[in-house]
């Protein structure tokens, strides 16, 4: 879907030129808007499973400005015990954030996630606990043939919903946490196969943390694609423990495939 302005001028070059060439000299659209559909066999965030090990659905769109704005949103299904207050069973990423690519091949990316679980509420007696929490991020890219490597930091400063003492009556005190991670993307020539590689490393201690004060996540996959579907595979792994109401180790290595459209 996209959508663009049209000026006077164009509307009187339209008139006194065939439809053929106008559509040969038709600027890109000032706006554009993309979006995708996806299910997974287990959701991990940062190495860790936000569904138990099952099956989640995912879906997101995005409005980008020629200009390098954009604006979006994602959301994913989750079990509730990602929340402290286990009444949450979907995550949502409002999004926001400039990005260009420059002539060299570098693309700079920044902007902020505010995550939302919708259906979340302080679950305990007199405590402040909490859920929704923003995290700012920047990136810078760079490409190299079919080949792009990519940097990225993401800190979400001190609030409520990283303190590791949620649910705790009158301790709840604020925690910040830092994400630092490196991409590896590559496409095979004259094929629909794609080659992914990933190592990022968290600081805490925080809700995002687990147990542990920091832990390592690392992943490498392939993807493959036909016409708008996305085929994807990958294996997903961490140095980290975190169990799960029903005794699974949610940061346990394993392999995760999937399958979405695009449009």
């Amino acid at each position: 879907m996209r959508f663009k302005i049209i000026t006077l001028s164009g509307l009187l070059l339209a008139t006194a030129t065939p439809a053929l060439a106008q559509e040969e000299t038709e600027p890109a659209p000032a706006i554009t808007v993309s979006g995708s559909a996806t299910v997974v066999s287990d959701y991990k965030f940062r190495g860790i499973s936000q569904t138990d090990g099952n099956f989640a659905v995912q879906g997101g769109i995005t409005v980008s400005h020629e200009l390098g704005f954009y604006i979006g949103t994602w959301g994913s299904s989750i079990d509730d015990y990602v929340t402290v207050h286990g009444t949450a069973h979907q995550e949502l990423d409002l999004i926001a954030g400039f990005k260009k690519s420059f002539d060299n091949g570098v693309t700079f990316d920044i902007g902020a996630v505010y995550y939302v679980y919708p259906g979340t509420r302080p679950g305990f007696t007199g405590d402040e606990s909490a859920s929704d929490f923003i995290e700012p991020y920047t990136s810078i890219a760079f490409g190299l043939g079919p080949v792009t490597a990519k940097a990225t930091v993401n800190y979400a400063p001190k609030q409520k919903a990283l303190a590791i003492d949620q649910g705790q009556t009158g301790l709840l005190e604020k925690e910040d946490n830092v994400y630092v991670a490196g991409d590896l993307s590559a496409s095979i020539p004259n094929t629909p196969i794609g080659l992914t590689a990933h190592l990022g490393h968290t600081w805490g201690p925080s809700w995002l943390s687990g147990p542990t004060d920091e832990y390592t996540d690392w992943s490498l996959g392939a993807t493959a694609t036909y016409k708008a579907l996305t085929f994807g595979v990958q294996y997903v792994d961490t140095d980290t423990y975190f169990t799960t109401p029903t005794g699974k180790n949610a940061a346990k290595g394993g392999v995760i495939g999937s399958i979405g459209v695009s449009f």
